[in-house]
């Protein structure tokens, strides 16, 4: 078996394999739901109502149903893109029209990227504007939603384009250890969006103000001055113009950092509940849990970089994924393109050890919070947010341990010992 069918062969079966086990994972967690879905769970019977139960279950069963068509188109489109042979018939249109060279695998990215969200447009509109809309949560109209399509694209253009062009620079110019460079380039660019995120990206989509309670910023101060953290400002943002959901959360990366309220969270808890909400947040970063990631990201991308950097010189790499590589031009736009649709066919057999040490974490954090503030106050403000979010209290369990990065409610408050 040379290497070119034995790769056609495992990129299949971990795609049918994956495909039957989100199938499972799926139905499993729309029968438990619904099965549960009669009766508020014991625990939670004083403080949530029969009726946000059940719509917290039908919410969750919508989604899991859209969920599974989604996936089902998702799955071919991957293989028209690749063993169909779609990438090489846009591949070859290109060259054809341009010529090779780096016009051309520019084009070619931008093509591909075109192309992935027009089709994606359809699912985005009805999972706003049908499910969203159907459970009360959104808030969009179809002109600010075209705003932000229009906003969104652009920034992508601005920021995409230039990176791209580096990496494909490097892919051609920087020799054997072009992937290595390219990787720290990578890298760089994230830290910096870390940094300029807060002050120059999110503000073309969203409005933020200081935080002008004063009551509240004087409590927030001081749970932050008693924590050790410090942030370059409290700031309320108009979450309440897009999605009645609510949310908190930091921003930023280093002395950028910034701290984020979305306006529809204020209006539901009190300023006890905020700071516990607050102090869980800082809890990740007592914890070090930032940290943890990112440098867990800086050891995948490496790792990342050097398999691509193998992959991209492997003629087998190309056929057996359903495209024939230039042999008068660069092919590493393509190599780009096949290993970003590839890896997440085989990564999803970890996902869960990550979504798992996630858990861990969101514990610690929780933990963190209760010495620092209530665990009568955390629980309370869970409780709304769940409830808020329609987040169902009865998840499918082993749905829970593949997908979950923030364990149920049931589990965090009883972890806390506030469960009511």
């Amino acid at each position: 078996m040379n290497a070119s069918y034995a790769l056609t062969l495992a990129f299949a079966a971990a795609l049918l394999a994956g495909m039957v086990a989100k199938f499972w994972l799926a139905t499993r967690q729309i029968r438990h739901v619904a099965r549960h879905r009669g009766a508020v769970p014991a625990p939670f019977a004083a403080t949530v109502s029969l009726a946000a139960h059940q719509k917290a279950a039908d919410y969750t069963i919508s989604k899991a149903r859209f969920g599974l068509l989604e996936m089902a188109l998702g799955a071919a489109v991957l293989l028209a893109w690749t063993l169909l042979g779609g990438l090489d018939a846009l591949n070859r249109a290109l060259v054809g029209a341009i010529g090779t060279g780096m016009w051309q695998q520019l084009a070619l990215l931008a093509a591909f990227a075109c192309i992935g969200g027009l089709l994606d447009l359809p699912f985005t509109l009805y999972q706003t504007f049908v499910i969203e809309e159907r459970f009360g949560f959104n808030k969009m109209t179809l002109q600010l939603w075209l705003a932000d399509l229009a906003k969104s694209t652009l920034v992508g253009l601005a920021i995409g384009t230039p990176i791209a062009a580096l990496i494909l620079w490097l892919m051609g110019a920087a020799g054997a250890l072009w992937w290595l460079w390219a990787w720290a380039v990578w890298m760089g660019f994230n830290l910096l969006l870390l940094v300029l995120y807060p002050t120059f990206i999110a503000p073309l989509f969203n409005k933020f103000k200081p935080l002008d309670d004063e009551s509240l910023k004087a409590r927030v101060t001081a749970l932050m001055q008693r924590c050790g953290f410090a942030a370059k400002g409290l700031f309320v943002m108009d979450g309440s113009k897009r999605s009645a959901h609510a949310n908190a959360y930091f921003t930023g990366f280093g002395a950028a950092k910034r701290v984020v309220f979305y306006d529809t969270l204020l209006a539901k808890l009190s300023p006890g509940e905020v700071d516990a909400v607050l102090a869980h947040e800082l809890g990740h970063f007592k914890h070090k849990h930032i940290i943890q990631r990112i440098v867990g990201l800086f050891a995948m991308s490496l790792a990342g970089f050097a398999l691509l950097g193998w992959l991209s010189t492997q003629v087998w790499f190309y056929t057996a994924l359903g495209v024939r590589p230039n042999l008068s031009g660069p092919n590493d736009a393509l190599a780009l393109l096949l290993f970003m649709l590839t890896v997440p066919v085989f990564s999803f057999f970890i996902s869960p050890l990550f979504a798992q040490l996630s858990r861990k974490h969101e514990f610690q954090a929780d933990a963190y919070a209760v010495a620092q503030t209530s665990g009568a106050d955390l629980g309370t403000a869970l409780l709304k947010l769940y409830e808020d979010n329609a987040s169902t209290l009865t998840p499918d369990p082993v749905f829970v341990k593949v997908y979950y990065s923030h364990p149920p409610a049931s589990e965090r408050l009883a972890r806390m010992g506030a469960t009511a």
